[in-house]
């Protein structure tokens, strides 16, 4: 693929991947609540999510996703009971272990990042994305192999960008919150922005 096609799409991804959603909202809100642990193996799941997409898109086979839109339906499901399961770890832990950090030490990461899968295969934002405006960006139907694997390696390094740029911010933003109270607050905060989060990928 020609650099100039990368650079479109590099671009148009990170202005897409930077601006809000329920994938932004739950990395951040489970770094605010949590702290940075777990938070690349869930941003690892998420970003592979997009590759699933990607592939969709370039393969043509949009209208295969829509004749098996039944498993999609669980899966969303599926991810909004887990950003749900979060937010209620999230409303219902002390301050103590949110700033010890011993319970998001403790969560596998495989399960982390099937997390992060399973919100990016049911979030609305991606699959717009990927199915309805990447073939207005590019032709996809002159996609090569080595041109796939291009899209793949500019999709992960745009995503890594975005997700380190807003993990380190929240971490920053966590530190300026020390006493049990503050905790307390930033606990049951980003426990209702993850439920807000899961609400919004099961009404879509």
């Amino acid at each position: 693929m020609d650099l100039a096609g990368l650079l479109v799409f590099a671009t148009a991804l990170f202005i897409a991947a930077a601006s809000p959603g329920p994938g932004i909202a739950a990395i951040v809100a489970r770094v605010l609540g949590r702290g940075p642990q777990g938070a690349i193996a869930f941003s690892i799941g998420v970003a592979l999510g997009d590759v699933v997409w990607l592939t969709f898109a370039i393969l043509g086979l949009a209208a295969i996703a829509q004749a098996f839109h039944g498993i999609f339906l669980v899966i969303k499901y599926a991810g909004a009971a887990y950003l749900l399961y979060i937010a209620y770890k999230l409303w219902t832990a002390p301050a103590e272990t949110l700033d010890a950090g011993a319970e998001t030490a403790a969560e596998r990461p495989s399960r982390l990042l099937l997390g992060g899968l399973a919100l990016t295969l049911g979030n609305p934002k991606p699959i717009v994305f990927y199915l309805a405006l990447l073939p207005t960006i590019l032709d996809l139907t002159q996609v090569t192999l080595l041109g796939y694997a291009e899209l793949v390696a500019a999709t992960f390094a745009v995503l890594a960008v975005v997700f380190a740029i807003y993990i380190g911010l929240a971490s920053r933003a966590r530190r300026l919150f020390t006493s049990p109270k503050a905790l307390r607050i930033l606990n049951k905060s980003t426990g209702a922005v993850m439920a807000g989060a899961a609400a919004a990928i099961a009404a879509r």
